[in-house]
């Protein structure tokens, strides 16, 4: 899957989305049942979740629904246990992420970085669980949802939410200390709440993109791409040590249960 070359290759960058983009399943979703059978969220927690992400995928969410989400995920991890959180993802990550990641993205990624370009994963989850999947997948740098600790525990509050707006702050943050070019540079989404990240590089491209996002890529005349071929990763890359992955995952914890509570406010709004 070839890409356009750069005129200055070592100035730019390709900024990658996660979820649906790189991984095929939303990663969200993948981590609840580890995180519930170690106790952190519940039975109840899990089954709306499975509904709420599957109408969350099909039609998105507006900007006032990821606010709520958001709300929900820092009252539900206050309290989780640090060492807990980290002994879960480091059993439970490789099996769950292996089979996920697209073989287009791969490829794509590949193509980017032997045209001497950064690879950086831009995503809402946490950065926690966003590093040592952006390492298996060989990105340059990540970026993901910053949550607070103290004493071991997490306080419920969030440092920085790389989301919308916040995305396309982050990326221009790290272009400005790299030295990226942004008008030489790539995204990818599948999202309508990443166009400001789209729109602040120079050649913005949409992968399995959402209704919104699909109908503005035919506006603008940007390209659309669809991935299909998940492919494990143990076949494509060198995972990385037991201690590189057991990272705190408290974003994707969290965010495991966000969509239950998208299900409580579509409930509300029904009735």
């Amino acid at each position: 899957m070839p890409v356009e070359a750069t005129d200055d290759r070592s100035r730019a960058a390709a900024f990658f989305d996660l979820d649906k983009t790189v991984i095929a399943k939303s990663s969200t979703l993948a981590f609840s049942r580890p995180f519930f059978r170690n106790g952190l969220i519940n039975r109840r927690a899990v089954l709306k979740g499975a509904y709420a992400q599957f109408v969350f995928a099909a039609s998105g969410a507006d900007a006032d629904q990821v606010e709520r989400i958001r709300a929900h995920l820092t009252a539900l991890c206050t309290g989780w246990d640090v060492a807990q959180v980290r002994s879960i993802v480091d059993e439970t990550l490789h099996d769950i992420v292996d089979p996920l990641v697209y073989a287009e993205a791969a490829e794509l990624i590949g193509d980017h970085k032997a045209e001497g370009r950064d690879v950086v994963i831009v995503s809402a989850s946490g950065e926690e669980i966003v590093a040592p999947i952006s390492e298996m997948i060989g990105a340059t740098h990540s970026m993901g949802t910053r949550m607070v600790a103290a004493e071991g525990r997490y306080t419920g509050e969030i440092e920085f939410y790389c989301y919308g707006e916040h995305k396309a702050s982050a990326i221009k943050e790290i272009a400005a200390e790299r030295g990226y070019d942004l008008a030489a540079c790539h995204a990818y989404s599948d999202s309508i709440t990443d166009l400001p990240m789209l729109a602040a590089v120079g050649h913005p491209t949409v992968v399995n993109p959402d209704r919104g996002l699909r109908a503005l890529a035919l506006e603008r005349g940007w390209p659309i791409l669809e991935f299909t071929k998940p492919v494990s990763l143990r076949s494509r890359f060198h995972a990385p040590s037991g201690t590189a992955v057991a990272v705190t995952a408290i974003g994707l914890g969290a965010i495991a249960t966000a969509g239950a509570t998208w299900y409580g406010i579509h409930r509300r709004r029904k009735r």
